[in-house]
């Protein structure tokens, strides 16, 4: 099976997958951050939170901490967007890196002691906190899903002040992810009716 056929393939999800919501606060809204993509990803993020509710799995939040700039805590940006904020999740985590799985409490021990081994990464950047979350859960053997449309990133300026699209990243990061098989880089239609929605 070639990494295409993988892609295209039915997608299967555990009665457990763990849908974790990175990220998603207020302070992204920040015009500093510039132009972004995707702005249908806060309702695709929506529509996973209500399927995952409705069917009964387990969701994680995550908030990442900043010591100055837009999510820095304490100050409004540093909050959950509503949608995400009213939740219960199953667990929270608060970071001040880019994976979610060096955060507290530890996401790796949790997933362990539910015996969890799929994860549905969603949220804010794609490039960013979502691929480096994505990555260190293929390297510790989950089988991670990346419904690329529910998320966003921002445009960025490399090295030699060349300013690469906030499309152009998200699609480079759903190629490396997919080609090195960190994760199943889907869409959130697919996760959506593989969860029974």
């Amino acid at each position: 099976m070639t990494n295409t056929d993988a892609f295209e393939a039915p997608l299967t999800l555990d009665p457990d997958a763990v849908l974790i919501l990175i990220d998603v606060q207020k302070g992204f809204e920040d015009p500093g951050f510039g132009p972004r993509d995707n702005p249908q990803a806060e309702q695709r993020m929506a529509e996973l939170i209500a399927t995952w509710q409705s069917t009964g799995r387990p969701i994680v939040t995550v908030q990442h901490a900043t010591p100055v700039g837009p999510l820095e805590e304490g100050t409004p940006g540093h909050a959950l967007k509503d949608f995400v904020a009213a939740l219960t999740p199953d667990l929270h985590i608060t970071k001040t890196v880019n994976s979610a799985f060096y955060g507290t409490p530890d996401l790796h021990a949790w997933l362990q002691e539910r015996g969890a081994r799929q994860v549905v990464v969603t949220g804010i950047i794609t490039n960013v906190c979502n691929e480096t979350t994505a990555r260190m859960a293929g390297n510790l053997g989950y089988d991670a899903i990346f419904p690329v449309d529910a998320m966003h990133s921002f445009d960025m300026a490399g090295p030699d002040g060349t300013t690469i699209t906030a499309a152009e990243l998200a699609r480079a990061t759903a190629t490396t992810l997919h080609a090195m098989r960190f994760a199943k880089v889907v869409t959130t239609d697919k996760v959506l009716a593989a969860a029974g929605a």
